[in-house]
């Protein structure tokens, strides 16, 4: 079941520049997966609900909301590039 899921997930990675991702950052829906985390695990584990699994990332701070500072940072680079996965509500990004 769950490499039927990342395999779905899969097909919706994609690049996104920062200001596509503006919008989802002011409803506050942006979610950064750390360089260390396989993107595709990440999604499943929330679009699974698995809450224990979310929660530990959360706790690690390897999953977390962009900080004032980092939303800074990528405003002054508009050329700054992600790797996204949308997973309702939420749009994950890992920076490239």
């Amino acid at each position: 079941m769950e490499e039927d899921l990342k395999t779905q997930l899969s097909d919706s990675v994609d690049e996104a520049e920062w200001e596509w991702l503006i919008p989802h950052v002011k409803r506050d829906a942006v979610v950064i997966v750390d360089r260390q985390l396989d993107l595709l695990d990440v999604g499943a584990a929330i679009a699974e609900n698995r809450v224990s699994r979310v929660q530990s990332w959360i706790d690690e701070q390897q999953i977390y909301k962009p900080t004032a500072e980092q939303i800074s940072a990528w405003n002054g680079d508009q050329s700054k590039r992600f790797h996204a996965l949308i997973v309702q509500p939420f749009v994950l990004v890992q920076e490239r």
